[in-house]
């Protein structure tokens, strides 16, 4: 006997979730929580000045309203993706997009800095749920050899919506102040849930287990002393004494995380994982490649500034080349790797993801802004061109019930990446004005991007049809 959610009804039409297209509600779903979680990343960035100016703050000080959400994630998302796993993907997303959606409300009655960076935090924990839980669904919904098609469309919006963000949230924070931001968030995060709540119908779970509370515990002792340690190294000089007591400290986290792993009946993130060659190489792929991007992105607008006398608005224009390509691009950039191979497609894209940070070093030295521009543009083909091979490669790699956990170990490493390449270019470069200090910070990206193409090139040619 067969049941109703799969069959057509009385009247002969086939179930909603049954349908063809259904997966692609599942990720328009999970896209609009994709969308409401990174519209406001950098138009916060951008109006800090603002902020601290009506709250009666340092905007130092107000760096962490940046950095503490980045560490919570990174503290709680493999966590949460592994109860996703065991509790319901589906469960978890929802609640986490319902925790986020508070925290934002919140936000907008902040009365000091410790009470916003409260809020954030807040919001921020169980909004780390929500990649990695939506991220599975929709692998989980789509067959293999189409992953890397939906990561098109993934890349496309995660780069979007922070454009989006500073196009609409700057004439918000203009005319009716910064809280008007996370008031505006609040009825698209309701109408994300609604949606999700609407379309979403939940995976099949694995078996009850207990939760890997040790894994989970050191693994995010070891991620944050890393992350606080690049942060307040680049920040405040590395040779301050806390900066090495956080990297032995993040060391002994990581090692104690293996250990952990080793003995455990269940654990958090199998290490089996990395055992296979494309999961090991679409990581090891995606933190040098955000090193670079990231890295180039942060001191790109500096390069405008000091090199070439462009004004704080017009280096925010001319910085949306990049990831207004990158997010044009991605889309795309998921049907060709369908055709040519997700190996082929993530060499090329970081390849000229390398090519753009000589771009930018030769631009620096010879005094050239169209070379700049130049760069942005390859930029951003490169990582979109590239990102969507390297996600579905590791995806594919894994059984659908680790999908949840292996998804947060992506997006942490993309993370850790990020950090690691924005402290770092940002430390060579040092705040100077002269082509000799932006120079030597390009080549340095340069030179994570080409770690990157080696590293790429050990995925499989084409998508392996794992189950």
């Amino acid at each position: 006997m067969t049941s109703p959610s799969s069959t057509d009804d009385r009247r002969g039409r086939v179930a909603f979730h049954d349908r063809p297209g259904y997966r692609w509600w599942v990720l328009g779903a999970g896209l609009a929580g994709v969308f409401v979680a990174g519209a406001l990343i950098t138009i916060i960035g951008v109006s800090l000045a603002t902020v601290a100016e009506d709250l009666g703050t340092s905007t130092a000080s107000l760096t962490w309203v940046i950095t503490g959400p980045l560490l919570a994630v990174a503290l709680t998302m493999p966590l949460f993706g592994k109860l996703g796993d065991v509790w319901g993907l589906r469960r978890v997303y929802l609640l986490g997009l319902l925790g986020f959606t508070v925290g934002s409300i919140l936000t907008a009655f902040a009365w000091n800095g410790p009470s916003l960076i409260a809020f954030r935090i807040l919001g921020a924990i169980p909004g780390a749920a929500m990649g990695p839980t939506a991220m599975a669904l929709v692998m989980r919904t789509f067959p293999p050899a189409d992953r890397v098609k939906a990561m098109g469309w993934w890349s496309l919006v995660g780069a979007g919506a922070p454009v989006i963000g500073v196009i609409a949230g700057g004439p918000l924070v203009e005319i009716f102040g910064w809280r008007a931001l996370f008031v505006a968030q609040a009825p698209l995060s309701i109408a994300a849930f609604v949606l999700g709540l609407v379309v979403l119908r939940e995976a099949p779970r694995r078996g009850r287990q207990p939760i890997d509370l040790a894994g989970a515990a050191t693994l995010a002792v070891g991620t944050t002393a890393a992350l606080l340690g690049l942060t307040i190294g680049g920040r405040d000089g590395w040779g301050r004494p806390i900066v090495p007591v956080l990297g032995v400290v993040a060391v002994i986290g990581l090692v104690a995380f293996v250990r952990a792993e080793r003995r455990a009946e269940h654990p958090l993130l199998p290490l089996a994982f990395f055992q296979q060659r494309d999961y090991s190489a679409s990581l090891s792929a995606q933190f040098a490649s955000n090193f670079a991007y990231m890295g180039g992105f942060i001191i790109t607008p500096l390069l405008f500034q000091y090199r070439f006398g462009y004004s704080v608005a017009a280096t925010a224009g001319a910085s949306i080349v990049r990831p207004l390509t990158f997010s044009l691009v991605a889309a795309g950039a998921g049907y060709v790797a369908a055709r040519v191979g997700v190996r082929r497609s993530a060499i090329t894209g970081l390849t000229i993801l390398a090519g753009s940070m000589v771009s930018f070093t030769v631009a620096a030295l010879a005094g050239n802004i169209a070379l700049v521009y130049a760069g942005l543009f390859l930029s951003g083909l490169g990582m979109g061109s590239a990102s969507p091979s390297l996600v579905s490669s590791a995806a594919n790699a894994v059984p659908h019930e680790d999908q949840g956990v292996a998804n947060a170990a992506q997006q942490m490493a993309a993370s850790i990446g990020t950090v690691a390449g924005i402290q770092v270019l940002s430390t060579i470069q040092g705040g100077g004005r002269t082509a000799a200090s932006f120079g030597p910070a390009y080549l340095v990206g340069a030179c994570m991007a080409a770690c990157g193409v080696v590293a790429a090139s050990f995925l499989a040619p084409h998508v392996r049809r794992r189950a």
